[in-house]
């Protein structure tokens, strides 16, 4: 297990380099300079200009400002914004808000996607099961802005069960409706990846051994039908997590969340590169260790696998 772990944290290095290599190369590639832009329509001074260049190392080649970042990367340093803000100190303010929206989205399509699956795979071709693949198939093809509208106008307007707006310091409660609205698309996914699943595992033979020997529907269907079947969904979990973790800028936008996405987003706007630079890095770093647990993991839910020394 030792060994599968280094292994995949060495083949996490070429990963990490070519990424942020990609990024930061596309961010400083575009056309523009971002100094005189964050003046508008003001005309600074040349003497300022070439200081702003000099401290950010836009006066250096390419290729020395991205090794220059790459060191500081390396000593925990994610550079300064333009505006003079540290991005840690904005990632510390934004990456605690967007951990918890992801994790409440993530728990709700996790019960719901899972449990729907297992009832839709173990009543294959029934009412539910149809009921529940219609559903999901409405869901996948709604767009997110507009699941995100209907929600605030049913949920927050009409019934006023919640605020369709996040409050200052985004208390939970303010984050359960946007992280609702994030889940109905992965909720329909798991759905169906969950029965697909289930149907095959249902019809396997150490199933119908354990059947065979006399054990109750109420044992094989979560020890030997179900964990069998969340390889996949685990999986996709995964994958997930990090798209929540840097692409909820949609939702983050209605709901005023002042997460990562929006703030990438505004970054983005501004052309701050510094700070798209570090966040994508930072999340890039998340996704590879969020993998790691997820092959792990694997071991957990299937004993057949088994990591080679």
């Amino acid at each position: 297990m030792a060994g599968y772990i280094v292994r995949r944290l060495l083949q996490a290095i070429p990963v990490l380099l070519g990424t942020t290599f990609l990024i930061y190369f596309m961010v400083f590639a575009m056309p523009g300079d971002p100094i005189v832009a964050l003046f508008g329509d003001k005309t600074p001074p040349p003497q300022v200009i070439e200081q702003l260049r000099e401290r950010y190392h836009l006066d250096q080649p390419f290729i020395v400002q991205y090794f220059i970042f790459l060191g500081n990367i390396f000593r925990g340093d994610l550079g300064t914004s333009f505006s003079g803000q540290p991005v840690s100190e904005i990632l510390a303010a934004t990456f605690p808000v967007t951990l918890r929206l992801a994790l409440l989205a993530i728990f709700f399509e996790m019960v719901a996607g899972i449990s729907v699956g297992l009832i839709s795979g173990l009543r294959k071709g029934g009412i539910f099961d149809a009921s529940a693949l219609v559903v999901s198939l409405i869901l996948i093809s709604l767009p997110i802005f507009v699941i995100a509208f209907v929600a605030q106008y049913i949920f927050g307007i009409q019934l006023g069960w919640f605020r369709t707006t996040v409050g200052s310091g985004a208390p939970t409660q303010d984050l359960i409706l946007p992280a609702l609205v994030l889940a109905t698309i992965s909720f329909a996914q798991i759905t169906r990846l969950t029965r697909a699943s289930v149907i095959d595992t249902d019809t396997q033979d150490f199933v119908r051994t354990a059947a065979s020997k006399g054990l109750p529907r109420t044992r094989i269907v979560p020890v030997h039908i179900l964990r069998n079947s969340l390889i996949p969904v685990v999986t996709y979990l995964a994958v997930d997590f990090g798209v929540l973790m840097v692409g909820a800028t949609v939702t983050e936008g209605i709901f005023n969340v002042p997460g990562v996405g929006r703030t990438l987003y505004q970054a983005i706007i501004r052309g701050e590169g510094p700070t798209v630079v570090s966040f994508v890095t930072v999340m890039v770093l998340i996704y590879l260790v969020v993998n790691l647990l997820v092959d792990l993991l694997y071991a957990v839910l299937d004993p057949r696998i088994r990591y080679a020394k």
